[in-house]
């Protein structure tokens, strides 16, 4: 049977590396914000960008209704960062009896660190990646959005570490 798998993690965690691998793993189609936003919108949102993302993951939940109904594996890749946000979407597909697996990519401070010097140097380089330069100001943002899961909130637990 056909399963959600939703990926969670603070920004930079690698969340959409593990995607990557988890794609062809689980035979997925992966529906990513930022992949859309930046394919629409080419970073030019501004002030619009977190309406913009609401927007674009309700479609997405909708859209992954129908993907499941046909048989597809369904992965998002959008972080999750509240507690209520993953309560909420849990909810909708439960309430449709649709399996929803939670992956929790859980990353140590030295991998973090290295993960935001490497994409910011990523995005410095070439401006066609759909990343964000990371700065002081963004990063706080982020943080402070940023709820950590609960042992039982999650499914699969991984731990993004760099020897």
């Amino acid at each position: 049977m056909a399963k959600i798998i939703a990926i969670c993690g603070k920004i930079c965690a690698g969340k959409s590396y593990y995607t990557k691998q988890l794609k062809e793993k689980e035979n997925a189609v992966v529906l990513s914000c930022d992949e859309i936003v930046n394919a629409l919108f080419d970073k030019d949102l501004g002030e619009k960008h977190d309406e913009m993302t609401i927007r674009i993951c309700n479609y997405f939940k909708d859209k992954s209704i129908e993907l499941i109904h046909i048989g597809c594996n369904v992965i998002l890749d959008w972080g999750f960062w509240s507690r209520e946000g993953r309560r909420k979407l849990t909810e909708i597909y439960t309430s449709r009896n649709i399996t929803c697996e939670w992956h929790y990519i859980d990353v140590d401070d030295v991998t973090w660190q290295k993960n935001i010097l490497e994409r910011n140097s990523r995005v410095l380089r070439d401006n066609s990646t759909y990343e964000y330069f990371l700065d002081e100001g963004l990063l706080g943002k982020c943080l402070s959005l940023w709820e950590s899961p609960t042992e039982d909130e999650i499914d699969v637990w991984h731990r993004n570490t760099r020897e």
